[in-house]
């Protein structure tokens, strides 16, 4: 079987890896394509995932931008696909492969744990063969995108739980650690989303906090080199921003507390037992709303309700789930 895989965020690097070894392990030949943005290329390479950038960047965070990539990167997928005769695509949220692969006469499945994507779901969901989604995303909320059973596929718990099953830390994810200090690790928000428009005041607060405390080692991650320029000009002492991507995952799992805007991480952390703030100030998704009411997710109002202290890695609790099952999911679009 020959398997179209788009990779077009960061996170979607960690989503794929365990599922791209099943398929290998099981015979199968994987292509995967990707897009120069946030540190996804930079991912690939640190798992050592074979890849092709294809089409234009990122288009920012205006809807003109954004446009345009889309038409420029349905174009260079279109170049791309059509003569490698694909049996099957898939993606976690690339609308643009959904797109394409209907115009090719692939069967394809799409993922996605954030229902309020508005355009990208309409384009997406309605593009796919299959839609696998968590099953904390009410039906309702899925229904206006065209995504319903027998199209729609939902899984238990969260898809981290899936995909870090088989993760296990390294000792020192980055160097310069302090293990007698308690380390923070801070996620910036993601500017250039357009369901994250609000802005993020809080964050500000919260670096402030974190930044000044001895007591405290806070490491950064930036999404963009704009982020990573913004950072260090404040010029916090206790702040540690890394210049190239990490293994995040390595340093959730080592951290004594998680602070993030965005929502992968917030969910790592909550898959490897880690207290974990979410400071997101758009709407709610059926997932946080589900971790919030288990307590499994702390919503941060004010930076001083941070409890900085160090936790006890042997007293966490981790849940594991099989990959094959989201992989079966995933492939099911070929008996569609």
């Amino acid at each position: 079987m020959r398997v179209w895989i788009d990779i077009t965020n960061s996170p979607h690097v960690s989503f794929f890896r365990p599922l791209i070894g099943l398929l290998e392990a099981g015979g199968h030949e994987v292509e995967v394509t990707t897009r120069e943005y946030a540190q996804t290329v930079q991912l690939l390479e640190l798992h050592e995932i074979e890849h092709r950038i294809v089409g234009p960047r990122h288009g920012g965070g205006g809807r003109l931008g954004k446009a345009r990539a889309l038409l420029g990167r349905l174009g260079a997928l279109h170049r791309f696909a059509r003569a490698r005769d694909f049996d099957v695509a898939l993606t976690h949220g690339s609308h643009e492969l959904a797109l394409t692969a209907l115009r090719l006469g692939v069967p394809s499945a799409t993922a996605f744990d954030y229902e309020y994507a508005w355009l990208q779901h309409q384009l997406g969901c309605r593009a796919a063969t299959r839609v696998v989604v968590p099953d904390a995303i009410p039906l309702d909320r899925l229904d206006r995108f065209g995504a319903r059973p027998p199209k729609l596929l939902r899984y238990e718990g969260l898809k981290e739980e899936y995909y870090l099953a088989d993760f296990e830390p390294v000792a020192e994810p980055i160097v310069g650690l302090d293990p007698e200090r308690v380390l923070a690790v801070v996620r910036t928000p993601p500017e250039v989303s357009l369901y994250h428009r609000h802005g993020n005041p809080l964050l500000a607060g919260v670096l402030e906090r974190l930044g000044r405390d001895e007591a405290v080692q806070a490491v950064v991650l930036p999404r963009t080199d704009e982020q990573r320029a913004a950072l260090r000009e404040l010029r916090l002492p206790s702040l540690i921003i890394p210049e190239r991507a990490v293994d995040a995952q390595s340093l959730v799992a080592r951290a004594d507390l998680v602070v993030s805007a965005g929502g992968t991480m917030n969910r790592e952390a909550v898959a490897l037992g880690v207290p974990v703030y979410t400071t997101f100030v758009g709407r709610l998704g059926g997932v946080d709303e589900r971790l919030i009411r288990d307590g499994r997710l702390l919503r941060l109002t004010d930076p001083g309700a941070l409890v900085l202290r160090k936790r006890d890695p042997g007293r966490t609790a981790r849940v594991r789930r099989e990959p094959e099952t989201l992989l079966d999911l995933l492939l099911s679009a070929r008996q569609a």
